[in-house]
């Protein structure tokens, strides 16, 4: 008699408000790159993790993309601050390096050094990673080029990972898009990145098991 009371009482619970499913937590994203990724210049809510967030939640996913962009970082400077920009909890990371690396002219083999550091410790700690590529500015020449571009499509494929091949896709070249340095987006400009990037990480979320939410 107890046990059937006990088991009526469970089930009557069942039917009590608040008693739904905990929802299930938010996947937690770091976006660890430059200036680019910070918002150089711009309000908090209008740089690239805010505006991606938004995105992809108003597509059903449960995100929460931290800001770890740092401006005027290098490929280097972000591996030497790595441990304390992707905390522990990270689930992934989208990685956004390199281009102030072209701009000083860096040599290539310290960027792909650099970002493969980076890659393979995040693996270590079995944190997946989105590549956000960069291409070299036309005015390095044609073997400085060569050797840029091809670190990132190089990386990807040697670790399998997610590439989108440009950051600044729509973006360079484009005046409504950048800031009066010609090279920094402007809120137009990050709208028009995160519209880009959006269907790669989409592909990203989906090989980690992320599928958005069905609405209504």
């Amino acid at each position: 008699m107890l046990l059937f009371a006990a088991a009526t009482l469970v089930g009557a619970a069942g039917l009590l408000p608040g008693s739904a499913r905990a929802e299930p937590s938010p996947l937690k994203l770091v976006a660890f790159g430059d200036s680019l990724t910070a918002g150089y210049r711009l309000p908090a809510d209008a740089a690239f993790p805010a505006v991606l967030e938004r995105a992809l939640k108003a597509k059903g996913y449960r995100v929460e993309i931290a800001n770890a962009g740092v401006s005027g970082d290098t490929s280097t400077g972000g591996l030497d601050r790595l441990d304390w920009s992707v905390p522990d909890g990270t689930q992934a990371v989208i990685l956004e390096l390199g281009a102030n690396d072209m701009l000083r002219g860096t040599d290539p083999a310290v960027t792909r050094k650099a970002l493969e550091t980076i890659i393979a410790r995040l693996k270590e700690r079995n944190i997946p990673v989105l590549l956000a590529g960069m291409l070299a500015a036309p005015n390095l020449g044609t073997e400085y080029r060569a050797r840029f571009d091809a670190i990132y499509p190089d990386l990807a494929k040697a670790h399998g990972l997610v590439l989108y091949p440009f950051f600044l896709d729509g973006v360079t070249g484009q005046r409504a898009n950048t800031m009066d340095d010609g090279l920094h987006p402007t809120a137009k400009g990050v709208e028009r990145i995160v519209e880009g990037i959006l269907p790669s990480v989409e592909t990203f979320l989906g090989r980690l098991g992320q599928n958005p939410e069905k609405k209504g």
